[in-house]
């Protein structure tokens, strides 16, 4: 995938759960497998992480018919706990997640840099289907 580096998207939502439990569902491997996937026709069967400025994670995406798959990862540029994650994707292409309690919910922003084979609305829509499976995973546990 080629890079822009200028078009940046932003998804969000607000979780109705507390900032501690969003942040734990959102990086521990053993939660990251049940929510990070954009449909039901697929699935993440394997996450690792590392979670720490210059650690590296991988999330395994699969179509769950076996018919494609590919590995999501990155290397993290800041991590500051319950508060903000910053990593840079293998195609160079940046991402920002900012975590922020307000008071009944913790609200998620992620930021990315768009890429430029697929449209902006198309990115857009399967990032945001992605954090919609988080929201409704860490409200379910």
């Amino acid at each position: 995938m080629e890079t822009s580096g200028k078009t940046n998207i932003t998804v969000e939502a607000f979780v109705n759960a507390s900032l501690h439990k969003v942040w734990e569902c959102w990086t521990a491997p053993q939660h990251i497998i049940h929510w990070n996937f954009a449909s039901d026709d697929w699935h993440t069967p394997t996450a690792e992480n590392d979670l720490r400025p210059g650690g590296t994670f991988t999330s395994r995406m699969e179509a769950r018919d076996g018919s494609y798959g590919f590995d999501f990862e990155g290397v993290y540029n800041e991590v500051v706990k319950n508060e903000l994650i910053v990593y840079t994707l293998g195609d160079g292409r940046v991402v920002s997640i900012k975590f922020t309690d307000t008071g009944n919910e913790t609200h998620v922003a992620e930021t990315f840099e768009a890429e430029t084979v697929n449209s902006e609305d198309l990115q857009r829509d399967g990032w945001q289907a992605i954090l919609n499976n988080f929201k409704k995973y860490a409200e379910s546990i």
